[in-house]
């Protein structure tokens, strides 16, 4: 099979999705990788690597896209991108489709099969591809959220640890999952206090036994939502249903009543935010104040660190890209389940139901 590499795009958006070391391993089993020259460069590969892989460089995006015929990205594809596609062309990256309707309409209306990382399954029903994303902007919500509370970026000029004698500051996490998890992690390991909130009361055991009860676990309801992020110097969205938008639990009501110079970091932001006041911003122009609020709502986060993203996300999808070009898409999602749950669109129809019912369109079962 022959597997494009394109450069992104998105703004300040520096990961590529494929490290030499994995066109190197698809070289070798036969299948041609043509990147898309200066694609790595943001990520600290060279084009001379990628050659010294076996892959072919292409001096151009519209070179690339007459070349693949498996198109692998990072993020979903920008407009202009779009239009390059073909009908015979499989795409294989982070979708989040539900937040994104022109783009879902411009592939739709390509024919292009679209498979998205942040839906695709492994066997114990858990999300390998996007679960390392998850790990590093949880992390990274931390220290941005300390940096925007700093009365220099606007903040209320707090010190999440805190020092003897004066209270640390107050950290809710919104979500239990694998973004909700890390911030945590985070957040305890700066000395914050720190308040998770979420619906599955056996995560919340997880991270009170993981702790020792240096975390404060609340069940989900809207007046505990509603308390915790009155009182907070820094909100987490940490917000997941797969494929489909995230449900508002923070209404303008509530950001009304939050301090001034507190902080919002909505990692939810990719499938539509958990906040009412969410809009989406880029690294080029961050954040945004409502009512005294700071909010911080990039929607590729991970793309400001993609040394350690691009070689994560490598990782992830090589056992699925080596599948994909292997058996060819038919073949691949007909024995593995969780790869089919992956497929979004595909001959023009939405296959995944979540973006069906966020968009208003008719949803047809894959299989």
């Amino acid at each position: 099979m022959v597997i494009g590499i394109p450069k992104e795009i998105k703004d300040h958006e520096y990961r590529v999705s494929l490290t030499p070391d994995g066109a190197a391993t698809l070289c070798q089993k036969g299948h041609q990788v043509w990147v898309e020259v200066s694609a790595g460069e943001g990520s600290g590969f060279r084009d001379d690597e990628y050659r010294a892989a076996g892959a072919s460089l292409a001096g151009s995006k519209a070179e690339l896209f007459e070349q693949a015929e498996l198109i692998v990205k990072v993020k979903e594809p920008m407009l202009s991108e779009c239009r390059l596609f073909r009908p015979e062309h499989v795409l294989f990256t982070y979708l989040h489709l539900a937040a994104v309707p022109d783009v879902t309409k411009e592939l739709l209306s390509r024919n292009v099969t679209a498979l998205a990382y942040e839906t695709t399954e492994a066997k114990d029903g858990s999300l390998p591809i996007l679960k390392p994303m998850s790990e590093i902007a949880g992390r990274m919500s931390i220290q941005i959220g300390a940096r925007y509370l700093e009365k220099a970026h606007g903040g209320r000029g707090v010190l999440l640890g805190g020092v003897p004698g004066v209270e640390p500051g107050r950290v809710v996490v919104l979500g239990a999952g694998v973004v909700g998890a890390s911030a945590v992690r985070m957040a305890v390991g700066l000395g914050a206090q720190v308040t998770v909130i979420n619906l599955d009361i056996e995560r919340l055991r997880v991270l009170d036994d993981q702790y020792h009860g240096r975390v404060v676990t609340r069940a989900a309801s809207s007046a505990a939502i509603e308390e915790a992020v009155c009182s907070a110097d820094l909100v987490i969205g940490a917000v997941l249903v797969p494929g489909a938008k995230a449900p508002k639990l923070v209404s303008r009501a509530m950001v009304s009543r939050m301090r001034a110079g507190s902080v919002i970091v909505d990692v939810s932001v990719d499938q539509g935010g958990c906040v009412e006041t969410t809009r989406p911003t880029t690294h080029s122009d961050p954040v945004y104040l409502v009512d005294e609020v700071l909010h911080y709502c990039v929607a590729n986060m991970p793309g400001i660190v993609p040394r350690t993203s691009t070689y994560a996300l490598t990782n992830a999808t090589m056992p699925y890209l080596t599948r994909l070009a292997s058996d060819g898409l038919e073949r691949a999602i007909r024995f593995d389940p969780g790869l089919a749950k992956g497929v979004n669109l595909k001959a023009g129809k939405v296959t995944h139901a979540g973006v069906a019912e966020s968009h208003g369109l008719p949803f047809t079962p894959l299989l």
